[in-house]
């Protein structure tokens, strides 16, 4: 297959023995969508109803399916979990016309359709969604190979490459027989699926396509460029040498597909950093001693992410961090607060902000991983020392001041860090620091903290709101009091005075509920399973 019939969304694939045609049929199937249309074209005893059985089964979720040809009611339906599911084979269709007796074309919008002998339909099967697969006899390995040949318009495209990259690179990698198991993914683009062989052993296939830019919103540059989020899985594979170069416990990378933005990465496995009373103490303190441990070092800024590929870390500069801070304008304010702020009182936001930063810039930057919480530290009890933690989702890392991931930990977004516990946390912290430099400074780290909590859940706010005014995911509203407890906590300190006064002038709704920080609850927005990156929600405006 040529790059260019890839790049048009043709790809032929060769494949061996039954098996092989299976696996490209439920990897098929894990990417289908309602309104997705399959049309499944080949000669008699190709192996067309082979491909439609697999996907019937691995849609319903169950192997044993026994999934009959519709040869004779032309149509069977299956309410599957992803909706209604139709299986037609048109083979006794002689007009196109017949289509309107059996309802089937009245459906598609509404269902996912596989369908054989495609071509008894005429022009009644719009292009748009659908996804023709030819099949033929492999004319090298009649007994058992197949030769199968996909094609789509732009809607398949990216799925298409996704899922043979991910299909080939498993391969590639010894992990062809492999069940794959869909996790729930974080909260960004980026998608993750568990593959568990039949030993036990296990896998993390991490799907992270480059980022498609969003529109220009501040000097011709989208917000992701102005965030510095990842643009392409280049920064998670230089991240990741960088903390294993340092003996911490990142994933081990097993195979890699840069140019799709496929991983196969290390599992490593469900330990937690908290049960069901919350943070363990020892545990998060470990994580605020690993920090210590990492901020001690002179830290590269380029890191190799493979030959003659590198990866410059990005500054967490002035523009990142305002950015952030305004999405409580645009969005918390109107949405939660029920105000419109004028210009005049935005400007003063911003002045006030500016002034705070000049201070956090005033520390050499380190290593900034940005999403340090609780979802992403995995507990290695059969390791030691700081690699009893494991490291997940950092490819959004950046330069920054060394009290940022501290307060990621110590005002974790999704569970409830008692301020003695987040007190304890800067002292095991600091204690460490200045065990390798006597003449740390805990003061100007804690007033760097404090600034460094409220830019973060001023941040978090604002992505909170969105997600349910715009995104409809009203899920994350539950995680609200906690993050305006803690941005009430940080405001207490002197250095935000100025600050405190403003949210008190202009967003008294922040002080007017004093109830503490909301439990962490299983409803509405499923977290996600261990071992898949939880970051904060997606950041695109």
């Amino acid at each position: 297959m040529s790059e260019e019939a890839a790049k048009a969304g043709t790809h032929t694939l060769v494949l061996s023995d039954e098996a092989a045609t299976t696996r490209l049929a439920r990897d098929i199937a894990d990417i289908l969508r309602t309104g997705d249309i399959v049309a499944l074209s080949g000669h008699l005893g190709a192996g067309k109803s082979l491909i439609a059985r697999a996907m019937l089964r691995r849609l319903a979720e169950d192997p044993d399916l026994e999934a009959p040809s519709p040869t004779f009611t032309l149509v069977q339906s299956y309410d599957v979990p992803k909706g209604l599911l139709l299986h037609a084979d048109l083979y006794r269709v002689r007009s196109p016309d017949e289509l309107d007796d059996l309802g089937l074309i009245e459906d598609l919008e509404r269902a996912i359709t596989l369908v054989e002998w495609p071509d008894r339909a005429g022009a009644r099967l719009p292009a748009g969604r659908r996804l023709d697969i030819v099949i033929e006899v492999d004319p090298e390995n009649p007994e058992t190979g197949r030769i199968a040949t996909l094609s789509g318009g732009v809607l398949w495209r990216a799925r298409l490459a996704i899922a043979i990259g991910a299909r080939r690179m498993i391969d590639a990698a010894g992990w062809s027989d492999a069940d794959r198991q869909f996790m729930l993914g974080d909260a960004s683009s980026r998608a993750y699926e568990r593959l568990v062989r039949e030993n036990g052993e296990t896998a993390i296939l991490m799907i992270s396509p480059p980022r498609p830019d969003g529109p220009a919103i501040r000097q011709g540059k989208p917000y992701s460029a102005i965030a510095h989020l990842a643009e392409t899985v280049d920064a998670f594979v230089a991240m990741d040498k960088g903390l294993r170069s340092l003996g911490l416990s990142a994933p081990q990378i097993l195979a890699q597909d840069l140019s799709t933005g496929l991983l196969l990465i290390e599992d490593l496995g469900p330990g937690l950093v908290i049960d069901e009373n919350g943070p363990i103490p020892e545990r998060y303190e470990a994580a605020a001693r690993l920090l210590a441990e990492l901020h001690r070092h002179a830290l590269p800024t380029i890191l190799p992410v493979a030959e003659a590929r590198d990866h410059v870390i990005p500054d967490y500069d002035r523009e990142a961090l305002a950015i952030e801070t305004e999405l409580v304008l645009d969005w918390y304010a109107p949405h939660i607060a029920g105000v419109t702020l004028p210009a005049v009182t935005r400007a003063e936001f911003g002045r006030i902000w500016d002034r705070l930063f000049d201070e956090v810039f005033a520390t050499p930057a380190t290593w900034t991983l940005r999403d340090y919480h609780s979802p992403n530290l995995i507990w290695l009890p059969d390791r030691v020392g700081h690699a009893r933690l494991g490291l997940i989702d950092f490819q959004d890392a950046v330069l920054g001041h060394p009290a940022y991931d501290l307060v990621s930990l110590g005002q974790d977004a999704r569970i409830d860090v008692p301020a003695a516990l987040e007190l304890k946390l800067l002292a095991a912290y600091a204690g460490a620091r200045r065990g390798n430099d006597p003449a740390f400074d805990l003061a100007g780290f804690a007033r760097a903290y404090a600034i460094l909590g409220a830019q973060r859940n001023t941040k978090i706010a604002g992505i909170f709101a969105r997600l349910d005014k715009r995104d409809g995911k009203p899920g994350y509203l539950k995680h609200l009091p906690r993050i305006e407890a803690y941005l009430r906590r940080d405001l207490e300190h002197p250095a935000l005075a100025e600050l405190k006064a403003w949210y008190q002038a202009h967003l008294p709704k922040l002080f007017a509920t004093q109830e503490a920080p909301a439990e962490a609850s299983a409803e509405a927005e499923p977290e996600p399973e261990t071992g898949a990156p939880a970051t904060s929600p997606p950041e695109e405006p």
